[in-house]
């Protein structure tokens, strides 16, 4: 009994503290990464992407909202802080953008996604003046950017995504 307790905890912590890169070689690779990702999301809901000014954010949130199927426009929330997107129900033969495997994930998830940018954000005031905790808490997939200015607003739950860009201009995506 005891062993098989200690094979369930030593696999749970394994699964909290598995940590993935992700090689993003160009932005013609950037699907296939954004496919990668979708692919481990697993049933969090809420990711916080670092790395500084340029190095990829926005982009591969664009590249994760078409691989999801997302329709619409997908811009910078940069203005307006946050956007919302449609996540449309997948049909079960669903493939994703770019023709691959559907994501187990996938199937489950319907709706809204959220994506922030808090990077005009002066003071958190303003982050509750907006209702952040009806965005968070809502069980849709948030994404966002520049959240080292709300750090301490986020759910603990937060899956910390860093991008950074590296010497040969290829970007690491890890979290």
């Amino acid at each position: 009994m005891n062993n098989t307790i200690f094979q369930i905890i030593s696999y749970l912590c394994a699964k909290i503290t598995r940590n993935m890169e992700i090689r993003i070689k160009d932005l013609e690779h950037i699907g296939e990464a954004a496919r990668q990702f979708v692919s481990e999301i697993g049933d969090r809901r809420i990711f916080a992407f670092y790395g500084s000014m340029g190095a990829g954010k926005t982009t591969f949130v664009k590249a994760i909202c078409e691989e999801l199927g997302v329709k619409d426009v997908i811009t910078s929330p940069t203005f307006a802080i946050v956007n919302e997107y449609s996540l449309p129900p997948a049909p079960s033969d669903w493939r994703g953008s770019s023709g691959a495997e559907a994501s187990p994930y996938r199937g489950r998830m319907e709706g809204a996604l959220y994506h922030f940018d808090f990077y005009r954000i002066k003071k958190l005031e303003e982050v509750y003046d907006m209702g952040y905790e009806d965005y968070f808490y809502s069980g849709s997939l948030c994404f966002i950017e520049w959240p080292e200015l709300i750090e301490e607003l986020l759910p603990a739950d937060a899956v910390k995504v860093s991008i950074s860009e590296q010497e040969d201009g290829s970007r690491l995506v890890e979290f």
